[in-house]
């Protein structure tokens, strides 16, 4: 399917019938949509935003870390897993995720820690 841009919101090619949400990324300010049950780190992938995996998306590592600005209430939540992994991210606050463990259920705003 081929992609189009409506009002600055990058449509992806989302069946009719799968729920479709909008996620922001900060400090980018792109706003793409994201499938129900995709996780925050396979949507930025999926529309080229530069989120580091060094575990490859395992919950393995802190590295895809970022803080969730508006619409924690819209991700599944988190296991003990993840909360292991977050105590090793630099910059964590109370709204920190893992973005290869937090799924989309819901509009969200997502910012990406810079490095530095």
């Amino acid at each position: 399917m081929n992609s189009e841009v409506i009002q600055g919101v990058q449509r992806g090619g989302a069946a009719a019938d799968e729920k479709v949400h909008k996620v922001t990324f900060l400090p980018f300010n792109k706003t793409v949509e994201a499938r129900a049950g995709m996780s925050i780190l396979d949507v930025a992938l999926e529309n080229g935003i530069d989120l580091e995996h060094n575990c490859g998306g395992n919950c393995a590592c802190s590295t895809c870390h970022v803080i969730i600005k508006q619409g924690m209430e819209y991700l599944t939540p988190q296991n003990l897993d993840e909360e292991d992994q977050l105590d090793d991210a630099d910059g964590l606050t109370l709204s920190s995720r893992l973005g290869c463990q937090a799924k989309i259920l819901g509009d969200v705003v997502v910012e990406i820690p810079q490095c530095g």
